[in-house]
């Protein structure tokens, strides 16, 4: 069946240098390309890929991920960093480009901002050419502030890495809470991602089981997609691709079920089809 990762990074360095602007550096074993991401998909059955600008490496600059997309024919989407001020020609291009989104970092100072009047200027450039507003942070209680705009956003928003619970703090911590009650009274949609940057274990990541299922609770399958976030910056543990599928796998034990997040649900959300 088709089947969508929806979050990666790709950088080619042969192709594009470093962005002044990045919020942190990429290390050698960090680097991975567009093509070689496509031939991990191919590998695990994966037909699709959704390319995230991290904010890192590039900084704001979108030229590399636009570059992919446009060669992997059909292959890929993108979800795009948007500095406030970007020419009309510039949205076009990317419009045109594959590019589906854009991304606020809540927690990094060189992020376009989600908050104040550049926010809302960027909220209004995703409406108007139908954009979906992606949203990451690295303390989950970042959430609470954003969800009054993301509620009155006018956009899809999609939250990423599984909303980045604090194990040590328990289901209960506020933040994570208010992400739980945003999913179930919005339409926003989850990305079941990151789990090694959850675990305090490592795989095989049981210990994030009880904040999935959580999220899978509030936010339904119907709004649950799944990325491996390759490759996998930042990780604190050794992190492949395989034992996070087998994390999805014991989380979504039936076959229709995860057909749903990895393809129908994606396929929707990012407007990809089979052929």
């Amino acid at each position: 069946m088709p089947a969508v990762d929806c979050h990666a990074h790709a950088f080619n360095l042969a192709r594009q240098g470093w962005g002044s602007d990045r919020g942190f550096d990429i290390s050698p074993g960090e680097l991975g390309t567009a093509e070689q991401f496509l031939h991990l998909l191919s590998l695990h059955g994966f037909t699709h890929g959704v390319l995230i600008n991290p904010l890192g490496g590039y900084g704001a600059n979108n030229t590399y991920m636009l570059e992919a997309i446009a060669a992997a024919k059909g292959r890929l989407k993108g979800v795009a960093l948007l500095p406030d001020g970007t020419p009309e020609a510039e949205i076009r291009r990317m419009v045109e480009g594959g590019i589906v989104g854009i991304r606020f970092n809540l927690d990094f100072p060189t992020s376009p901002p989600l908050h104040g009047e550049a926010g809302q200027r960027s909220l209004a450039r995703a409406r108007e050419v139908g954009w979906m507003v992606q949203v990451h942070y690295h303390h989950n209680d970042s959430i609470v502030a954003a969800i009054p705009i993301l509620r009155a956003a006018g956009c899809p928003v999609l939250i990423d890495h599984s909303g980045r619970p604090d194990l040590a703090m328990g289901l209960d911590q506020p933040g994570f809470q208010a992400l739980l009650e945003f999913g179930r009274s919005s339409d926003a949609i989850i990305k079941l991602s990151g789990l090694f940057r959850l675990t305090q274990e490592g795989a095989p990541y049981h210990d994030t089981d009880p904040y999935i299922a959580s999220l899978i609770e509030a936010f339904t399958l119907d709004r649950c997609i799944w990325g491996s976030d390759w490759p996998f910056l930042r990780a604190k543990h050794r992190t492949d691709f395989a034992p996070l599928l087998d994390a999805l796998a014991r989380m979504i034990p039936d076959a229709a079920d995860r057909e749903k997040v990895l393809w129908d649900n994606p396929a929707r959300i990012f407007r990809l089809t089979a052929d």
